[in-house]
């Protein structure tokens, strides 16, 4: 009787597996937020999110540097993203605030996790396509899903930050998350760390503000992150702007 012999098995390098570790790290992440939400401790639940969101930058990041991106890893970062950014924060800020809206409370939460949804298949098909300039890669389409995670729950940071007096009607609430979501499946050009080269004479302010962020994180978490979300909204009309400045130019050539 014939044998068939085994072929030897593979082992993958521990390396491979980073990116994809990362991602999942940034799933649980989100998964955490909602936990602390049912407990109420609200500061921790916007925590886990900005978590989240870190872990989200570092596992695409890796997987460029040691170049082990795969279809796998894309996928798998879409679903991680769709839960973390999309489902997380809507129920955060159900359990928060809108409860108390009525019916728009969670139709707000519905459409928030759809169009996070929405606008990481949009992005996973435009990856595919291969004809774009090379100076569309410093921006996205619609605001990415981490930071529109970030904008549904600016309400909430104010609050802790400011308390009782920050708090507006519920319902004033759920249009903000119905406004952040239809950002997100938008055609608003938005700026894209990757792609952007800076001179050397703005690194070291770079770095400094870098510094400064992070500390103003670290010593006045709320007040910080309040300011860089109303810094990121101030920023999409210039990016739009810049999208479009960069447009005319090509046609003009």
């Amino acid at each position: 009787m014939s044998t068939q012999q085994e072929s030897p098995t593979k082992d993958l390098p521990l390396t491979r597996l980073l990116p994809n570790t990362l991602t999942l790290c940034a799933l649980c992440s989100g998964l955490t937020g909602i936990r602390y939400a049912l407990l109420e401790r609200w500061e921790y639940a916007v925590l886990a999110i900005l978590v989240a969101a870190i872990f989200d930058v570092l596992d695409g990041r890796v997987a460029r540097m040691l170049s082990i991106a795969s279809k796998f890893g894309a996928e798998l970062d879409s679903l991680s993203d769709a839960i973390a950014f999309g489902v997380a924060p809507g129920f955060i800020m159900y359990l928060w605030i809108l409860k108390d809206a009525g019916g728009i409370g969670w139709i707000a939460v519905l459409v928030f996790a759809a169009c996070c949804a929405l606008r990481l298949a949009r992005f996973n098909t435009m990856l595919e396509d291969h004809n774009v300039p090379a100076w569309a890669k410093r921006f996205f389409t619609g605001v990415p899903a981490p930071a529109g995670a970030c904008l549904g729950l600016l309400p909430l940071a104010f609050f802790l930050e400011f308390g009782e007096s920050a708090k507006l009607f519920p319902q004033i609430y759920a249009l903000w998350m119905l406004l952040v979501g239809s950002l997100m499946v938008s055609r608003l050009p938005t700026f894209a760390l990757k792609g952007w080269r800076i001179e050397r004479i703005w690194v070291a302010p770079l770095f400094a503000f870098v510094v400064a962020l992070v500390a103003g994180l670290i010593t006045n978490t709320w007040l910080t992150y309040s300011g860089a979300g109303l810094l990121y909204v101030i920023l999409l009309p210039v990016s739009w702007y810049n999208h479009r400045k960069r447009l005319a130019m090509d046609a003009a050539q």
